[in-house]
């Protein structure tokens, strides 16, 4: 299938590009696109940024400038400029009013036929949720109904104006949504004023029955004071797109005491308290389409806010504005400009700055039906025939990107798939890589002869199941830690594992692959004896909205990242862990397991405190572990610099930070093709998993926790 996207690292070069349709899930439609409209505001600040300079972006993105530095630090310049240069490296799908047929449903309100307009991007065929998926009433055209969702961005601002019949509320900017909005303000029984730059949009505006002010000819302020008997607007909506601080100084200039500004758009604000104070104004932004943006729990699980409390939800508005669309209190034809066959997209993009469109349609042409299914795309004619390290890679977010892919790259592994569900991340990370096949479906990995090893780095609650059918399609197995996120979860990849011929499951502990344990392993000889280590990582801050703190998607750090440290605890004192005890911070430990002290028991009489903060300073280290034996100590700071004292011939090591991703896939493709004892003792695996689980028991019981190699744990009294 075809979509168009921008990348942000090729000057913000626009193209139409071939994907592998993406691969439907509960909660979720599969739409075959038949219109989308190009939101000319929203793109075109797309577009720009991505074809700004480094120095130009920078400026865009002051605070993200700031965590740079601040990443300098810890860091070093050569790791962040790399991170900086990865993150820029980015595919970015453009279009987010959508119009198409269902052609897959995993909805039981949707089947296939129905007619749905959807925030999905600017692509043959889409995949998009439930709660931004609404039905188009059989009077609405197609052309219409692609104006859904950019309908619901001006509805939601007069959502917050909450405007009163009679009323004078003023439109500042009028762009597509300003046009949209005045209409709809028309309807609720409210004088409405238009002001714009452009005389052109006035005229448009004029049509609707609004009275227009160019504020390019005249001064906005008197003129609406003029029009309202000096009293002013009782409310204004804003729906431009400037960088000048003039329209929120004005807007506050024009509008009553206790006024009520809606900010829509995108504006300067360098703001004026006197013109605030004096008047006691209201000001608040809105967010896109209504209530439910951006919340996972609404948008991804398809958990809706009550009606009663809740009366307006972004599905919701979609719906009113298709009603108003029907009934005809909301004409959108009249502002199409342009309709641009899909192939034909430049015309449009092209032209964006100059061109005086209000709304341009991209029309799409029906599809083979073969194309319409293909969920893979070959990229290249490798031949992977009698090959050993042959790889497919399940999983293509963020830490694949940053971290797996410059790794597997230095390996010698040879790449023949990449799979994602969505199939853009994918391709792009396909194309970069020299991968030969993109996917959205995985079992074509499983049943692919020539694929030998799977790599799994999917969100970490499918981490089990991908690798479990992994091991039973004959596969070496690699999977991103944690292996599983339960114990029956692990207790079936233990028996899957005891089941197959020749299992391989490996985890990606890599920091005990980083010179820096080498060395201390190293140095503490065979037969270290019992050892005392301490960890710290200061992990820093995710918000609780992250997957990562999910317990069904995530698990929760503890299970996602503490095990790393397990495992390098594990590594060095050359032991199993035998008991865990967890202690949260603050006066509900249990609700704060990212702020968290653990104290580890080994079989072999070593002792390890691990320390997971998040509430540290990014300034300082991010991990630091202390090792100490016989009067010795060995002092890990950052995996960038180790020191020992009172050991003798031990030099310190310096790099820059490496935490053993190389290391690791390099020894781990050497083991696929030449064979050799596992790089993890799957005791080791299963033993550090199990003291994670061990660990949440632990706080949730406030004692410690056995961890038995052959059963469930148990509570020590």
């Amino acid at each position: 299938m075809k979509q168009i996207i921008q990348n942000l690292n090729s000057k913000g070069k626009v193209e139409l590009v071939d994907f592998p349709r993406p691969i439907n899930k509960t909660g979720y439609l599969i739409i075959k696109t038949q219109r989308s409209l190009v939101s000319l505001g929203t793109e075109k600040m797309l577009v720009e940024f991505g074809k700004a300079n480094l120095i130009e972006k920078a400026r865009k993105k002051p605070d993200q400038v700031k965590q740079v530095i601040s990443k300098i630090r810890t860091d070093g310049l050569l790791s962040t400029m790399d991170t900086v240069r990865t993150k820029l490296d980015q595919t970015i799908p453009l279009g987010y009013c959508n119009y198409g047929i269902v052609l897959e449903s995993e909805v039981d309100k949707f089947k296939v036929g129905d007619r749905v307009a959807s925030n999905g991007p600017h692509a043959e065929v889409v995949r998009v949720p439930e709660k931004l998926a609404v039905k188009v009433p059989g009077n609405v055209s197609d052309d219409e109904a692609a104006f859904t969702v950019i309908g619901s961005i001006g509805l939601q601002g007069i959502r917050l104006l909450k405007p009163t019949l009679g009323e004078t509320i003023v439109v500042f900017g009028l762009g597509l949504v300003g046009l949209i909005t005045i209409q709809l303000l028309k309807a609720s029984g409210v004088n409405v004023i238009g002001i714009d730059i452009d005389e052109k949009k006035c005229r448009i505006a004029e049509l609707f029955g609004v009275k227009t002010l160019n504020s390019s000819t005249c001064d906005p302020v008197k003129s609406v004071l003029n029009l309202t008997n000096e009293i002013g607007a009782d409310g204004v909506t804003i729906t431009a797109a400037t960088k000048s601080n003039d329209v929120i100084s004005q807007v506050a200039q024009m509008t009553r005491k206790q006024g009520r500004i809606i900010l829509v758009g995108v504006v300067g604000l360098n703001i004026n308290r006197a013109d605030f104070y004096e008047k006691e104004l209201s000001f608040q932004v809105s967010c896109s389409y209504g209530p439910g943006r951006y919340d996972e729990n609404y948008e991804q699980k398809g958990i809706d806010y009550p009606l009663p409390y809740v009366r307006w939800t972004e599905k919701r508005n979609f719906e009113a504005v298709l009603h108003a669309i029907s009934n005809g209190s909301l004409n959108v034809k009249d502002l199409i400009t342009e309709q641009v066959p899909l192939e034909n997209y430049r015309q449009i993009y092209d032209n964006m700055g100059s061109s005086g469109s209000i709304a341009s349609i991209l029309e799409y042409s029906d599809i083979a039906s073969e194309t319409l299914d293909k969920k893979t795309i070959k990229l290249n004619e490798f031949s992977f025939v009698g090959r050993k390290g042959v790889i497919g890679i399940i999983g293509a977010g963020n830490f694949t990107k940053m971290t797996i892919m410059p790794a597997l790259k230095n390996s010698g592994a040879s790449l023949k798939y990449i799979a994602s569900s969505g199939g853009m991340s994918g391709t792009q990370l396909a194309k970069k890589y020299g991968i030969s096949h993109s996917t959205t479906d995985y079992t074509e990995i499983l049943r692919d002869k020539d694929v030998d090893t799977v790599i799994i780095t999917t969100r970490h609650n499918s981490h089990a199941k991908y690798g479990i059918e992994a091991l039973k399609a004959g596969k070496n197995v690699f999977v991103e830690k944690p292996l599983a996120l339960n114990e029956k979860q692990l207790d079936e990849i233990i028996s899957t594992y005891q089941s197959v011929n020749n299992p391989s499951i490996m985890v990606g502990f890599n920091r005990r692959f980083s010179p820096h344990l080498r060395a201390i392993k190293k140095s503490l000889g065979s037969r270290p004896g019992p050892i005392n280590i301490t960890a710290t990582m200061n992990a820093g801050f995710i918000p609780k909205d992250h997957w990562v703190h999910d317990l069904e998607t995530g698990g929760g750090r503890i299970l996602g990242e503490a095990c790393h440290i397990m495992d390098v605890c594990v590594y060095l004192a050359g032991s199993l862990i035998k008991a865990v005890c967890l202690n949260g911070m603050g006066e509900s430990p249990a609700e704060n397991i990212d702020n968290a002290s653990l104290l580890l028991r080994f079989e072999n009489g070593t002792n390890a405190v691990i320390n997971y903060f998040a509430n540290g300073s990014k300034s300082y280290s991010k991990e630091r572990i202390e090792v100490y034996s016989r009067e010795r100590t060995w002092v890990v700071d950052n995996f960038k610099e180790t020191k020992a004292y009172d050991v003798k011939g031990f030099k310190t090591v310096k790099t820059k930070i490496d935490k053993g991703h190389n290391a690791q896939f390099h020894k781990y493709i050497n083991r696929i093709k030449n064979g050799g004892e596992p790089l993890i003792p799957f005791d080791e695996i299963i033993n550090v998993t199990r003291t994670s689980f061990a660990a949440i028991e632990s706080m949730k019981n406030n004692k410690w926790i056995n961890v038995n190699r052959n059963e469930s744990f148990a509570i020590l009294e």
